[in-house]
């Protein structure tokens, strides 16, 4: 996959701050969460609020938001649900027939099997998430102050690989922790990661 529509484009120097919902049943033991409207556990509920003291009240010009819980129960205990905007844009990738499964389950079928570039039968194309990714890219970049995005493992590995002008392939080099802050940035003329996988102290 070509570099996105972005590319060569507006140069906007703000910061995108991408940040992942907190803990849930699932995201602890390794299943598959796309669709499934799972709530934080009070683990994921007190990292949400650890991650505020990383923002340390930095007021942002848009804030998007996955609409599924885990994502806007995140972004409402850092503090800024008053002013999210919720975008379907920002959504899990769809599993298909893979959702709730891990991947020692999926590749019993699969040998080898990962989300980047195994068949995903009844879910989403990584070519549609990264589509999405672009238009919330999009949006980012033409706003003018820094930006909070709310949402998901691999929908924001996808967006990072994209803002960093990749394939959306590329995202598998991004691993991402539950409720951690991450900062989109820039070096010179190049998008770049500033921060990564970054926790407060709990």
């Amino acid at each position: 996959m070509a570099a996105g529509p972005h590319a060569g484009g507006m140069t906007s120097r703000h910061q995108v701050f991408v940040l992942r919902h907190g803990a849930t049943e699932w995201s602890k033991n390794g299943r598959h969460t796309g669709m499934t409207d799972l709530p934080l556990l009070p683990e994921g509920e007190k990292q949400a609020r650890a991650t505020a003291e990383l923002l340390g009240g930095r007021r942002f010009a848009l804030v998007l938001s996955s609409p599924l819980r885990r994502a806007r129960c995140t972004c409402e205990l850092v503090g800024l649900a008053d002013q999210a905007e919720i975008t379907d844009d920002l959504k899990e990738w769809d599993y298909g027939d893979f959702e709730g499964l891990t991947t020692a389950q999926i590749r019993e079928t699969y040998p080898d099997w990962t989300v980047w570039d195994g068949p995903v039968p009844n879910g989403e194309a990584i070519a549609d998430v990264a589509a999405r990714a672009d238009r919330v890219i999009e949006r980012a970049r033409a706003t003018r102050g820094d930006v909070a995005l709310f949402g998901h493992g691999h929908m924001l590995r996808v967006l990072t690989a994209r803002w960093c002008e990749l394939a959306a392939i590329e995202g598998r080099r991004f691993p991402l922790d539950t409720a951690t802050m991450n900062i989109l940035g820039w070096e010179h003329e190049y998008s770049t990661v500033q921060v990564w996988n970054e926790r407060a102290s709990r």
